[in-house]
């Protein structure tokens, strides 16, 4: 029996849908964290297996429709927190089978223009995902020239990121920039024009103000290490990335926490009592959409899953990781 789905699941692709169950697993049962519920497409394909229950987050509120229709199916199976991911270690549930972490933008925020999300739009500037402190309209027309350079350079990785914010500064002096058509047409101005690439000029700056606005890489960073609080020995976490940012984030926790790439310098011994890793020996292998999905959404073309099995190890804080990626959460840290 085909169950009934909303209009908002309707307008949601869960991405790399068959590769994530294969690796969760949800046929053998288990119990499952889906950190970005969205439409629910990922929660729905594991409740179809018996045996299976999913707690369920996501920080927007206008999927809490959609999260009340599973609360009413699966009654005793699932479970929806309008909270940040970030804060998934508030549950108290423990020895969890499998974690999943999607991270980019769902279709339903995407295709709604009154968010801001979208070159498209000429809506008020906001870009907020939900439970946000602070909108794209604020730093725009706040931020000094300087944080807004850093910002578009580094979370945008963004070459003309010192044009784009001059360009700015000087037309907000003239006039408060309010819709996001008001700031495609500056960053437009601002960019050189090559017609060789089929990348929106938009896209990078866009970027980065999302991330800033919604402290995406704070998230990820705390996300991903309360996710592994969280899992039973042989349990396993999953995230499907966007940009390099995220990947880069993801690739480094699960090759430098893991069985194989643990010691702190490859000449020193393989020390027992110090050298306690949180994964089994990850294989840095990234999955990508065939070329069937990113035909039936183009959306997936630059999603990457990577995955680890957590170990019998005790928990210890990767202290690393905050080290290494600290200029992100430095920038991040900017006050509005």
């Amino acid at each position: 029996m085909i169950s009934q789905t909303s209009s908002l699941e309707f307008s949601h692709f869960p991405v790399m849908l068959h590769e994530v169950l294969k690796i969760s697993s949800p046929s053998a049962g288990g119990k499952f964290i889906d950190c970005t519920f969205g439409g629910g497409g990922y929660s729905k394909e594991i409740l179809n297996f018996p045996n299976t229950s999913v707690q369920a987050f996501d920080r927007d509120e206008k999927i809490m429709p959609i999260a009340k229709e599973f609360e009413k199916k699966f009654p005793s199976r699932f479970k929806f927190y309008q909270k940040k991911f970030s804060q998934l270690d508030s549950i108290s549930d423990e020895s969890i089978d499998g974690i999943i972490f999607d991270l980019g933008l769902s279709s339903i925020q995407l295709d709604n223009l009154e968010r801001g999300f979208s070159f498209k739009s000429h809506q008020k500037l906001d870009m907020s995902m939900g439970l946000n402190k602070i909108t794209a309209l604020e730093v725009i027309n706040n931020l000094s020239e300087k944080d807004l350079k850093l910002i578009i350079k580094i979370l945008g990785e963004e070459k003309d990121a010192s044009k784009i914010a001059k360009n700015i500064v000087l037309q907000r002096n003239i006039k408060k920039i309010i819709n996001t058509i008001d700031l495609v047409k500056i960053i437009e101005k601002s960019k050189k024009r090559i017609f060789a690439t089929k990348i929106n000029p938009c896209t990078k700056t866009f970027q980065a103000l999302r991330i800033f606005v919604n402290k995406e890489i704070t998230e990820l960073i705390n996300g991903i290490i309360n996710a592994t609080k969280k899992l039973k020995p042989g349990g396993k976490i999953l995230v499907v990335s966007f940009h390099s940012i995220e990947d880069k984030i993801v690739k480094y926790f699960f090759t430098n926490f893991s069985k194989n790439k643990s010691r702190s310098s490859r000449y020193l011994p393989d020390n027992k009592i110090d050298n306690l890793f949180l994964f089994d020996e990850y294989k840095n292998k990234v999955l990508r959409p065939s070329q069937k999905e990113i035909t039936q959404n183009n959306r997936s073309r630059s999603a990457k899953l990577r995955f680890a099995v957590r170990s019998e190890n005790k928990f210890e804080h990767p202290k690393d990781l905050i080290k290494k990626f600290k200029k992100y959460l430095d920038i991040e840290a900017i006050n509005v």
